[in-house]
């Protein structure tokens, strides 16, 4: 065989290695999308009611709460970055980072140093590869995220939030995350957590855009014991980490989306190199075969003319 012929052999046999690891990933990753989105569903109920219980305490009482008031001076900002542990995913990692240095870009031009989290491996790396410093990181929940991640974060983000300024405090905190539209739709995006906006209770289940509750006329009547104020210190961490989950799971599904999505374009490109390669090593072996003939109708002629001069 020759060597033309060892060379395409040889890719054949890599890329179609390669193949079945990327089909692998495509049957895992089309798995995990169904149950990511069956989690998100599963968490709307709990943020719909919490979404209206808080909207209902910071719409109908005149309560004047650190968590709702916008402070008269803005100089530091948390910023909350979710990105995947894996690669793999296409451009879902770089359109994510994109959209937080757009929002870090916005929060710089007005003055506003930033303290960045993260969450997966991804985003961790990009900012440790520019020196940048990360106040806290976590890793290894970007597919399976859990309440108590959840909880988590969100304490680390609170706690800061309630630290003086000289402590390294925040006076807002963003998040950074991919909502997850559909199967072949999810878009990065940011929002603001705290000072509290509050949200309408079926785009929080969904992971959507912030706005104004739009049905206040439908809040049942509460009466808040001991006090408003209280009520707002004991709802509102429960809401920020409703909102950090419905955000984890919205980019888990995103993740796992953009891994299918990627995934199938990388098996569908090693069928058309196998392919090629393939054609390749047809032609190399019909032109080795072309040659080893020519070289035999030549020595046979050659052989047949020195008998003809003898």
């Amino acid at each position: 065989m020759g060597a033309q012929q060892r060379v395409f052999k040889q890719k054949i046999r890599s890329t179609s290695s390669l193949r079945k690891i990327f089909k692998a990933m495509e049957l895992i990753a089309a798995s995990r999308i169904q149950k990511a989105i069956a989690r998100s569903q599963s968490a709307g109920p709990y943020a719909n009611a919490l979404t209206r219980a808080v909207s209902a305490v910071a719409s109908e009482s005149n309560v004047d709460h650190v968590l709702t008031t916008e402070p008269e001076s803005v100089t530091r900002a948390a910023v909350l970055v979710i990105g995947p542990d894996r690669g793999f995913a296409g451009a879902y990692s770089a359109n994510l980072l994109r959209e937080a240095e757009e929002l870090n870009r916005l929060l710089r031009g007005e003055g506003k140093d930033v303290a960045l989290f993260t969450v997966g491996g991804k985003a961790q790396n990009y900012y440790t590869f520019r020196d940048r410093a990360i106040e806290q990181a976590w890793t290894g929940i970007s597919e399976m995220p859990t309440p108590e991640n959840a909880r988590e974060i969100g304490q680390a983000l609170l706690q800061s939030f309630n630290a003086e300024s000289a402590q390294n405090g925040v006076d807002e905190i963003y998040i950074v995350f991919t909502k997850f539209v559909s199967s072949v739709k999810h878009d990065p995006e940011y929002r603001r957590l705290l000072p509290l906006e509050v949200v309408d209770a079926d785009e929080v289940a969904t992971g959507g855009a912030s706005a104004p509750a739009k049905d206040a006329a439908t809040f049942p009547l509460y009466e808040f014991e001991p006090s408003a104020e209280a009520v707002l210190d004991s709802l509102l961490p429960r809401y920020i980490d409703s909102r950090i989950l419905s955000a984890l799971l919205s980019a888990s599904a995103s993740e796992q989306a953009s891994r299918q999505a990627a995934m199938h374009t990388a098996t569908e490109n090693a069928d058309d190199l196998i392919k090629t390669y393939t054609r390749l090593a047809n032609t190399a072996r019909q032109a080795e075969i072309t040659q080893e003939l020519t070289e035999i109708v030549g020595g046979a002629d050659a052989l047949a003319a020195s008998s003809a001069g003898d």
